[in-house]
């Protein structure tokens, strides 16, 4: 008998359930169905791989069965150290490839049943967990990979790592299946003084922009804080609240959204304010229709001056007006810059976020060499890219040497502007959502783009490209400039119009169309673009003021605009 989410949470002695008897069971390569449920909170998903479907099932075989294991580390720093451990394990238990998520984390793909423990176990021993990585939950929090802002990234990082312990389950469910922690006679089951019982209707997903780059998407998040700095110091965050990517195909009740910037609060409010946040969606978010619960819905259900008036009195801090901010671009600047401290980072490229050694370039070998010498940290990005942070000037010739030789500089190099900022879900074969490929399409289609690119002198034009294998939006493809959305094996939704900046959502320009129809929809709108854009006017932007793409027709069609002067 099918349960639903919410019997799963409730009766899962705060998310133990019966996974020990799970992985114990040698018969399947598959967990039990509510098992499946309680692993995300985890930090893992069963999967199997599409691709074997149909052969293992003339074969009378079951799925392949295999789990995807998401690190939780929040703004994505990792020391080198920690980088070779989480090489061995991608060598040892997974796909020998590290993926670099838009949530800037690591994901391990392929990764068996039977050695699901020891892969968990090894993460630890890198000092480094995956509870909370996925489920009904706050996921891993995002921080702006900015190189530049030293001292304020510390800052902002060290509060986003508070906040990310905050939030965590109190439940020792993962320690003792994954860890062997012997779990207390007679304890009972753990008070979630946060999440309560059944925990959160959805997922939740909070994010820190540091101005002027946006390159978290702070918009496209349940919560998020745009650090205000005033002469290079912190002095606090304006809040924004309601942002989520995700959509079904057909069904009008389901819409992205971008935040709504609420108000201004200091640092020292910030874990109250979450907090109330997080117990806010805890008790108002719909628990009947999962499509309808995350919070960008609560927040429309039920005005957002009401919510705004919970999260006040929950907090006991009344929110002040919104400071003045600016970003000026959502995406990631390639190459060596130097930060305020002197240090040197590198930010790499890399195509939907794929590290892996191949018969064209060694790049998860010589990254595992750069990590025997390097003294700094690595950050990954929330456009799946790469910083080798933090370098003595002295050590910069050894590390360029090093990308040299196992091509790790090719991805910024090569190709198109277009190209270099596009990012791509995993979709297929792994990904049980997807509906078309995404991942392994992007440099096929990216490819595709470029005769057209070069034709209209556009080649250097920093569009924004986000595909997705289905409208849950892991790339978050509303906010792109151009962008793919999955609706059938090799057939998309074509959408246009967001901006470069991450403020304004794009809207359905063509239907359920193949790729030759995409190319035919884009040609005559990039020969416009090339004729008639202003100076430094981005792609989104002329669509917009040529009336070729108006405001989606969301609850939220407004946008941001009224925010942004507050």
């Amino acid at each position: 008998m099918s349960h639903s989410v919410e019997d799963i949470k409730s009766e899962s002695r705060r998310l133990r359930g019966s996974l020990l008897e799970s992985l114990a069971d040698p018969v399947t390569g598959a967990l039990r169905e509510s098992d499946q449920t309680l692993i995300k909170y985890h930090g893992s998903y069963q999967q199997d791989d599409r691709d074997l479907r149909d052969e293992r099932r003339r074969q009378k075989l079951e799925p392949a069965y295999q789990f995807m294991i998401r690190t939780r580390t929040p703004g994505g720093v990792v020391t080198p150290e920690q980088w070779l451990k989480l090489d061995a394990i991608a060598t040892r238990y997974a796909n020998h490839s590290l993926r670099v998520t838009t949530r800037q984390a690591f994901q391990f793909h392929g990764v068996i049943k039977r050695e699901l423990k020891a892969t968990m176990q090894a993460i630890n021993a890198a000092l480094i967990d995956t509870l909370a990585a996925c489920g009904d939950v706050n996921r891993n929090v995002l921080v702006a990979a900015n190189p530049l802002l030293s001292k304020a990234h510390a800052q902002v990082q060290s509060w986003a790592a508070r906040l990310s312990e905050h939030l965590l389950p109190n439940t020792r469910a993962y320690y003792e299946i994954w860890l062997d922690e012997e779990r207390v006679a007679g304890s009972g089951e753990e008070e979630e003084p946060v999440y309560g019982a059944t925990y959160l209707p959805r997922k939740f997903k909070i994010g820190f922009a540091v101005p002027p780059l946006n390159d978290v998407d702070v918009f496209a998040n349940d919560l998020g804080f745009i650090a205000i700095l005033e002469d290079g110091e912190l002095v606090g965050f304006n809040l924004v609240i309601g942002g989520g990517m995700g959509a079904t195909h057909g069904d009008a009740a389901t819409y992205p959204r971008i935040g709504n910037v609420v108000g201004f609060l200091p640092p020292e409010k910030l874990l109250d304010v979450a907090t109330a946040v997080v117990t806010t969606q805890r008790d108002f978010g719909n628990r009947e229709l999962r499509k309808r619960a995350r919070f960008k819905y609560t927040i429309d259900d039920h005005g957002l001056e009401a919510i705004v008036g919970q999260i006040e009195a929950r907090s006991g801090h009344a929110l002040q007006p919104a400071r003045a901010w600016h970003f000026d671009h959502n995406g990631d600047r390639y190459g060596w810059v130097e930060g305020e401290d002197g240090r040197l980072h590198l930010t790499l490229h890399f195509f939907a976020g794929r590290i892996a050694d191949t018969a064209q370039a060694t790049h998860l070998t010589g990254l595992r060499e750069i990590a025997g010498i390097h003294r700094g940290e690595f950050r990954l990005t929330p456009n799946q890219n790469l910083v080798i942070a933090g370098v003595p000037a002295g050590e910069r010739e050894r590390i360029d040497a090093l990308v040299r030789a196992h091509g790790l500089d090719d991805g910024r190099r090569a190709g198109t502007a277009l190209a270099r900022a596009a990012v791509a879900c995993v979709a297929l074969p792994t990904c049980g959502l997807a509906m078309a490929e995404a991942e392994r399409y992007l440099p096929d289609f990216t490819a595709r783009l470029e005769p057209l690119l070069d034709r209209h002198g556009l080649r250097d034009a920093p569009i924004l490209l986000r595909i997705s294998g289905c409208p849950n939006g892991c790339s978050r493809p509303y906010l792109g400039e151009i962008a793919l959305v999955g609706k059938a094996p090799g057939r998309y939704n074509l959408m246009l119009g967001a901006d470069h900046r991450g403020q304004r959502l794009n809207t359905l320009y063509r239907e359920n169309i193949t790729e030759a129809e995409i190319l035919e929809a884009l040609d005559p709108l990039l020969a416009r673009y090339a004729r008639e854009r202003e100076a430094d006017e981005g792609f989104g932007d002329f669509l917009h003021r040529s009336g070729i793409v108006a405001l989606p027709p969301y609850p939220t069609h407004r946008q941001i605009a009224l925010e942004l002067h507050a």
